[in-house]
């Protein structure tokens, strides 16, 4: 788990952590050079918790403290959690008992506020709905095997993440649980996107759909184009702009296929403006 200047969550995190009904954990906190009091609550925990491990590093974000993690992970299974959300006591008892033979469980999760209301439940449609890497219990050997780690230096790098992982062609078990709480949070990292990042991250995405031809990355396309065609043509028939060129309407979408997963409103105002002109 990553630790961030989160010290205003991270203990609710941990205690759920702690005192899951399954009890055989590695719990692995990695200290990215936080600035205020995480790393003296994670050392606390981890004295009085021999299950508990805490690594600190200089500040290099998100994916290099998952890396320190997955590199000093011992287990047959890897999860992932943010420090700012937290697992319901069923979690990996549930997660452990489904995955059977499979590389991985694709699970769903419940968005909550701060004070716990719980505003949305949301389970898993297909293998590659969800792009979170904290929404799936892997088998670590998957990770060993083929070499995976996060990319560094990026803001939405589990897409980037889930692209590769998905194009070693993994078998997957759904399951219709929502044990994982993400904190809906306006101070995270997430939150805090810079524009200059995004055009890092669509530059390696480009590059990767232009030299790969693995079936998980056309996948992506393909579902992020079937999500958003309704509202596109709620959008067209709104604007008045039938009839169109289709032909121009696929070369947009098909050029633009992961602008839209990312930001779909945007896209959708761009992708007007460019087949009226």
């Amino acid at each position: 788990m990553p630790i961030y200047n989160v010290e205003k969550y991270l203990q609710r995190c941990i205690e759920s952590l702690i005192h899951q009904t399954y009890s055989a954990l590695q719990i692995i906190l990695v200290n990215d050079g936080a600035t205020d009091h995480s790393l003296a609550i994670a050392e606390q925990y981890a004295a009085q918790d021999q299950r508990i491990e805490v690594y600190s590093q200089p500040n290099q974000g998100l994916s290099a403290a998952r890396n320190t993690g997955i590199q000093h992970a011992m287990g047959k299974y890897l999860s992932f959690v943010d420090a700012d959300d937290y697992l319901a006591r069923d979690f990996y008892d549930t997660l452990i008992s489904a995955i059977g033979d499979c590389d991985y469980v694709q699970f769903g999760y419940r968005r909550v506020t701060n004070l716990g209301t719980i505003l949305l439940k949301k389970v898993p449609r297909h293998p590659y709905q969800f792009h979170s890497a904290c929404m799936r219990l892997y088998r670590r050997d998957v990770f060993t095997q083929n070499q995976l780690s996060f990319p560094v230096g990026m803001i939405y790098e589990d897409i980037l993440f889930s692209m590769d992982f998905w194009a070693t062609r993994p078998t997957c078990k759904m399951l219709n649980y929502t044990g994982y709480c993400y904190r809906l949070n306006h101070h995270s990292t997430t939150a805090q996107r810079n524009r200059q990042a995004e055009q890092r991250l669509f530059a390696a995405l480009q590059a990767k759909l232009r030299h790969s031809n693995q079936c998980a990355h056309k996948w992506l396309i393909i579902y992020t184009i079937i999500r958003f065609i309704p509202l596109i043509i709620t959008v067209l028939i709104a604007c008045h702009v039938f009839p169109i060129d289709i032909q121009r309407i696929i070369a947009i979408t098909r050029k633009k296929a992961i602008y839209l997963a990312l930001f779909p409103i945007e896209f959708i105002i761009e992708f007007t403006v460019s087949i009226r002109i």
